[in-house]
């Protein structure tokens, strides 16, 4: 019989452990991220089934790799999962396809809960087969046991091979989904660009920014970055107002804008916009964190990590102020070279478009006029009346046209 001491430690564990299982949904957001292994799938429910890990029972192994095994008349055939499917015999093994890094494990129709897909296989007599992808196979993924005969141990089995023809196996393989993951917003992507995906793709953070990487924070002079939100159309209502959280929380300040703040459904035709304005009004040895979590109903919510290094202090009014003293300046450039360029063409126009040669010169017509009076040819231009009077005498033309004209070169 237990003690009214042992029976009031037992009391204050339960209520202790029912805290920490409130405060473990409540407290911290985790990201859907995108499994560093390619051995996942999403069933038809959009829940990640994760088989890097092998079942909740054998904690440190890996269901990538582990073998299957079955045996044949002529042939066994053995499935190494999430890696190849080969057909053993004494005269050696024919491959029947590798584990493509592309997406090749997806969810199922009816009793089959998920497909993997093999390709690029042995090529004998096989080279015309599935355009030139040699000897494929296709394993339909059962999460339990076989619907013909019980499994063999607890890491299930191979429960029938099916050879569509000598380039072509299908296979059924049974077992034990235990690990279900979180279930994600399918065909969301979150990127640079309106058509790119750097950050979210297909619900699922991508490594590099689902925590905090120094080398993808950016420079403490990129004092905006433009984010763009795309997803299906009939499950775009369903996305939310995005939540910023910032660690350190003084130092950094961070404001957000566009339509994507707002809350406007995103789109694959009209993607929205996500802007993110952040000053350093702190300067930081490490990088700031600044954690961006979008709720979308029904689903877990999409949650990535932008960093920025904060080197200096910043001013937000000052750097305004710089940008416009730049545009100032470069467009007092800008008109006074306008106003040089009408000016010379309006002086062109107006005194050299008619002359030639030497006259066309800049201050040749002062150059002519100085030396016309230094040398005192003054009259040297005939005058009209003169030239046509015929009571001119002879002698006075032919003294004029010896003499030396200036005024005009």
């Amino acid at each position: 019989m237990l003690s009214s001491g042992n029976g009031c430690y037992t009391g204050h564990r339960l209520i202790m452990l029912g805290i920490l299982v409130v405060l473990s949904s409540v407290v911290g957001v985790t990201s859907v991220a995108v499994p560093r292994s390619n051995c996942y799938a999403l069933d038809n429910s959009s829940h990640i089934f994760d088989f890097m890990i092998l079942s909740l029972t054998v904690s440190q192994t890996s269901w990538k790799g582990h073998l299957f095994e079955f045996e044949g008349k002529e042939s066994d055939l053995v499935v190494r999962f999430c890696k190849d499917v080969e057909s053993r015999s004494q005269t050696g093994y024919v491959d029947f396809g590798r584990f493509d890094t592309s997406n090749h494990f997806v969810a199922g129709i009816g009793q089959v809960n998920f497909v993997q897909g093999f390709y690029e296989g042995d090529l004998m007599n096989c080279e015309q087969s599935y355009d030139k992808l040699g000897r494929t196979a296709q394993v339909n993924i059962i999460c339990g046991s076989c619907l013909s005969r019980q499994c063999k141990g607890e890491l299930g089995c191979i429960c029938s091979v099916t050879y569509e023809s000598s380039c072509r196996v299908l296979v059924e393989l049974a077992i034990p989904c235990e690990k279900r993951g979180p279930r994600v917003f399918e065909g969301f992507t979150i990127g640079f660009h309106p058509r790119s995906w750097e950050i979210v793709y297909n619900g699922m953070t991508q490594l590099g920014f689902e925590k905090s990487h120094n080398e993808f924070s950016f420079s403490t002079e990129q004092t905006r970055v433009t984010l763009y939100m795309t997803a299906i159309a009939s499950l775009s209502t369903l996305v939310q107002k995005p939540i910023v959280k910032v660690h350190p929380q003084n130092g950094l300040e961070v404001r957000l804008s566009g339509s994507g703040a707002a809350g406007n459904p995103p789109t694959t035709l009209s993607p929205t916009i996500l802007t993110l304005d952040w000053t350093c009004t702190e300067a930081h040895t490490t990088p700031y964190e600044v954690e961006i979590t979008i709720p979308v109903e029904n689903y877990e919510p999409v949650n990535f990590t932008l960093t920025k290094m904060c080197g200096h202090r910043q001013d937000a009014g000052k750097e305004a102020t710089k940008g416009w003293a730049i545009f100032g300046i470069i467009s007092l450039i800008f008109f006074v070279s306008l106003t040089l360029f009408c000016c010379g063409g309006f002086i062109y126009k107006s005194r050299t478009q008619n002359q030639h040669g030497l006259d066309a010169l800049p201050g040749m017509t002062y150059l002519s006029a100085l030396l016309q009076t230094v040398t005192g040819g003054g009259h040297g231009y005939q005058r009209a009346e003169e030239s046509n009077n015929p009571f001119m005498p002879a002698a006075q033309g032919t003294g004029r046209r010896n003499e030396v004209r200036y005024g005009s070169i």
